[in-house]
């Protein structure tokens, strides 16, 4: 695209004499970049609908594989590591693809979310239906489904993240979607919580509970996306359609801030994906309440809402940034708890449980409103806008985090020496699951708090960087 500067509006705007104008349907407050109820919402459907994917495998996967396709601990654990960080790679790629593709009714993002929201939802169906074929055949087909998910995955979420940046260049209402995806992420993982966990026990047909459930998702996981889709509109302006990958990648070598956050959320996300992964068999094998994840995932729920409406709030008082690195701390503290909690203090240990999920929900808010403060960093340092790059290397190192985070508890629990199935573990297997709930998630939250105090970008520098490109652009 040429320096006409022609807006990307997703289908919903008009040009005249090459001047992009809002759409005559658009409230007058999202022509000045404050959203309407609806776009939030719907935004937030999204992250609905991409963790019924995404959670139900962070959640059941290493017990799925384990306790009913058969796979050995550590064979999963290497399996999580090296799935997903080709998932990893998969974000570039699809990073790329998101920069390189414009479509002139549906824009950048929301073809990429309505076309890829079925096979992606499908894929985590036979995710979860491994054939009986043999030890080598399983974990061949385990790789495959898994792999072929996460490029899915990627080829979705990647447009999802990057839509954010696109809605609004105010970081009020940028806080808003965060708050407004993590609240759909919650509602799916409560569920989870609720109804699903509690039926993992030891001789229950999981198999075809699983499959039951998946396919169920795959249904209403794209209503969600689709929902998604015809609500959200994409309008900040951009000066260039088609991004060439020298100028991704300029975006990216001259982005500090991007990189410090980076570095800082792969840090957080091996924490929490530990924490998320063996949850379960912590409640399960240590604690001995299995009913607890029901409980836990209703006072998620809460936390989730209650938080949501205060984080807007604290943004403004505190700063994206010192409000991060106050929830990472939080995270340690509950960590801490669980780890050196004996079995027998269950309400203490649950309490760390809280904690730590507090630290989490603050930082997952706040992240994706940095991460869209980058974008403008980016574009006020090169003259390029590139959401689809920068989200994807924003991804690219929380998924490396995630896969990280997976292996480590699943490396942590076979060292101590988890027996599948088992009604009961040894000591030496508890605290193995003790390690990868608590003392992983602590230290892991601890290295990110050191990285993110030497990030630059404040609130107040952004409001200055959004008015200068602002001011560039009237010229």
């Amino acid at each position: 695209m040429t320096s006409s500067t022609i807006t990307t509006q997703a289908g919903d705007g008009v040009q005249t004499n090459g001047t992009p104008q809002a759409p005559a349907s658009a409230p007058a407050g999202e022509k000045r970049g404050k959203l309407g109820p609806l776009s939030i919402v719907g935004y937030g459907a999204g992250d609905a609908a991409n963790n019924l994917a995404f959670t139900t495998a962070t959640m059941f996967l290493l017990v799925y594989y384990t306790d009913v396709a058969g796979i050995s601990a550590a064979a999963a654990g290497t399996l999580l590591l090296v799935v997903r960080v080709f998932d990893a790679f998969s974000d570039v790629f699809a990073g790329r693809m998101v920069d390189k593709v414009y479509h002139k009714r549906l824009g950048k993002f929301r073809p990429f979310i309505m076309f890829g929201s079925l096979p992606l939802l499908l894929l985590s169906a036979a995710t979860f239906s491994v054939p009986q074929i043999g030890e080598s055949g399983m974990l061949l087909y385990a790789y495959i489904t898994y792999a072929a998910l996460g490029l899915a995955y990627s080829l979705v979420n990647i447009p999802y993240g990057s839509l954010a940046g696109a809605m609004t260049p105010k970081a009020g209402e940028r806080a808003k979607l965060a708050s407004s995806r993590t609240i759909g992420a919650m509602v799916v993982g409560a569920f989870l919580g609720i109804f699903i966990a509690p039926q993992i026990v030891p001789g229950a047909n999981l198999q075809v509970m699983f499959t039951t459930m998946t396919l169920c998702f795959a249904v209403i996981g794209t209503a969600l996306y689709l929902f998604t889709a015809f609500m959200t509109k994409e309008r900040v302006k951009r000066e260039v359609q088609h991004v060439s990958m020298k100028q991704s990648f300029a975006t990216l070598k001259h982005n500090r801030p991007l990189l410090l956050l980076c570095i800082s959320s792969f840090l957080f996300l091996t924490g929490m994906l530990a924490f998320s992964t063996v949850e379960l068999f912590y409640l399960r094998d240590v604690l001995h309440a299995l009913p607890l994840y029901a409980v836990l995932s209703i006072v998620q729920i809460a936390l989730t809402l209650g938080l949501a409406a205060v984080v807007p709030k604290i943004v403004r008082t505190f700063g994206k940034k010192n409000a991060y690195i106050a929830a990472a701390v939080i995270c340690i503290a509950g960590g801490l708890v669980v780890f050196f909690t004996p079995d027998t203090m269950v309400p203490v240990a649950v309490g760390g449980l809280i904690l730590t999920m507090i630290g989490i929900v603050l930082v997952n808010m706040l992240v994706w409103a940095l991460e869209a403060d980058t974008v403008e960093y980016g574009e006020w340092k090169t003259g390029v806008r590139t959401e689809g790059i920068t989200y994807a290397l924003f991804s690219f190192t929380r998924k490396t985090g995630q896969a990280v985070g997976g292996a480590l508890a699943a490396y942590a629990i076979a060292l101590g020496g988890y027996a599948a199935g088992a009604p009961h573990q040894s000591v030496s297997a508890e605290w193995g699951i003790r390690a990868a709930e608590g003392l992983i998630p602590a230290v892991m939250s601890l290295l990110a708090i050191v990285v993110m105090l030497m990030y630059p970008l404040t609130d107040k520098r952004h409001a200055d960087i959004v008015a200068e490109i602002a001011a560039r652009k009237s010229l």
